[in-house]
């Protein structure tokens, strides 16, 4: 079938609406008109990758309007939302843990779904996919195993950002450290990635929670969000570290902390910024830490630095979770996004990089 969708030939270039083919699904496929769409840096990356042309997107929701004669939980009709793409066949699939798939930077970095094939093109050539989605255009052929199933009174606008970025930061939190009622936690970055973990430490009850940025509108958002106390980087003194902050502020350093922001300076301080024991998360995926001193306060502490992808989560169990904390009041993502219309899609990708807004989502009706 024939659609619209935001196409990228270039790097620097900027979205171009064309007319592209989408393919019909298969027998364990579904066909979604998207409702809306978030951005989110990882669409960045994509357009870094050198497949030429793409339609990325990956933070997709709609509704159903054609089903695979194979598909069984889904209806015509379903309001769903989108994540990550995996292979369903490897061993971490097969245990649960299709975030780990053998198979999953092929699948969504690859410009491929799952069977080794586009369903994009145009004139007759392939058009790249992007995380089995590409959610900048009017449809999308996606597998079921792909896509959650949403209440029809929550607002897919809300909800599109859960598919990775919320699901990350959130994730990160609930999944990956589980921290205790009495325990500490900072978060190092105040964008969507963070605010969501912020969001999810106040959910789990933790006794305190630091965000660490630079924006004072953000930090300010952070309370309102859950943060019991902020560091604003920009207006320490000249001889404390952010490290010494939160460790001032947490009378020895935190239980944990999570850096989403790949700075190499922010991810030494949120290692440092631990104590005894301390584990730390790091969400973005670069960041490269030069001339790292641990320092004798660090190097016998024995603190643990993992990472975890799209937060640890499965998100046919995660994503309805987070549904329902929204739907509750506990999960305010509504605080976080900015609509566009999805002609104003290249506005909605400069605004986000300049820091204009949290997050932004674009939406088709």
């Amino acid at each position: 079938m024939k659609m619209k969708a935001a196409v990228v030939r270039q790097a620097t270039d900027p979205y171009k609406f064309e007319e592209i083919e989408l393919a019909e699904p298969k027998n364990d496929e579904v066909l979604v008109r998207i409702t809306a769409s978030g951005l989110c840096h990882t669409d960045e990356f994509g357009r870094t990758l050198g497949m030429s042309p793409i339609v990325l997107g990956h933070e997709g929701a709609g509704i159903i309007e054609k089903l695979g004669e194979n598909v069984k939980d889904f209806e015509v009709g379903d309001h769903v939302a989108f994540s990550y793409a995996f292979c369903g066949h490897c061993k971490s699939c097969v245990q649960g843990r299709p975030q780990y798939c053998e198979k999953f930077n092929d699948i969504n970095f690859g410009g491929v779904g799952a069977d080794g094939e586009s369903k994009l093109s145009q004139n007759g050539q392939p058009v790249a996919m992007f995380f089995g989605q590409s959610s900048f255009a009017q449809y999308a052929t996606i597998s079921e195993e792909s896509i959650v199933k949403i209440d029809e009174d929550v607002d897919l606008a809300m909800i599109a950002p859960f598919g990775c970025g919320v699901q990350t930061g959130a994730g990160a939190v609930l999944d990956t450290l589980r921290p205790h009622v009495d325990e500490t936690l900072a978060v190092f970055g105040c964008g969507a990635v963070g605010f969501s973990a912020i969001m999810a430490a106040k959910v789990a009850g933790c006794h305190q929670i630091i965000a660490v940025g630079g924006n004072e509108n953000s930090l300010a958002l952070a309370k309102e969000l859950g943060a019991t106390d902020v560091v604003n980087r920009k207006q320490l003194p000249a001889d404390q570290t952010m490290a010494q902050a939160v460790q001032a502020i947490s009378k020895g350093g935190v239980n944990y902390a999570i850096d989403t922001s790949g700075n190499g300076n922010m991810i030494q301080n949120a290692i440092q910024s631990t104590c005894l024991n301390g584990k730390i998360v790091l969400l973005a995926p670069s960041g490269e830490v030069e001339n790292f001193d641990f320092g004798k306060d660090v190097l016998m502490a024995y603190r643990t630095v993992i990472g975890c992808c799209e937060g640890d989560s499965n998100p046919k169990i995660f994503i309805p979770r987070l549904v329902q904390l929204y739907k509750e009041g506990r999960f305010p993502i509504d605080k976080i996004i900015t609509k566009y219309p999805f002609e104003q899609l290249e506005q909605a990708r400069e605004d986000s990089n300049a820091g204009k807004v949290i997050k932004a989502v674009v939406t088709m009706e």
